[in-house]
């Protein structure tokens, strides 16, 4: 695969109190990721940007709310999340980043 199409796939990390915790447990992260991307790109991505080793990578399809504006109904966008697991000795910190 191409360096800039796995440049593009990452677009944020997602950060809750329940991907906090599995990232203190588990080392496990979770990542905002485009709609296509498959399992292979997201692993090769994370691999590239971060330089740390994937062990395994899990993908969820996140449905977009219903939202009411007055009388009008809206819908959020689909978005697809990643949840990457690191082998041993490894660690992403997005604080340090800058």
């Amino acid at each position: 695969m191409n360096q800039e199409r796995l440049m593009k796939v990452l677009l944020a990390p997602h950060i809750s109190e329940k991907t906090a915790r599995a990232a203190d447990t588990d080392k496990q992260f979770a990542f905002r990721v485009i709609s296509d991307a498959t399992k292979p790109e997201i692993k090769q991505a994370v691999e590239l940007m971060f330089d740390v080793k994937v062990d395994a990578v899990q993908v969820s399809n996140v449905k977009g709310k219903e939202k009411r504006f007055g009388k009008t109904i809206g819908r959020r966008s689909d978005w697809k999340k990643a949840y990457v697991k690191l082998q041993p000795g490894h660690d992403i910190d997005f604080m340090g980043a800058q």
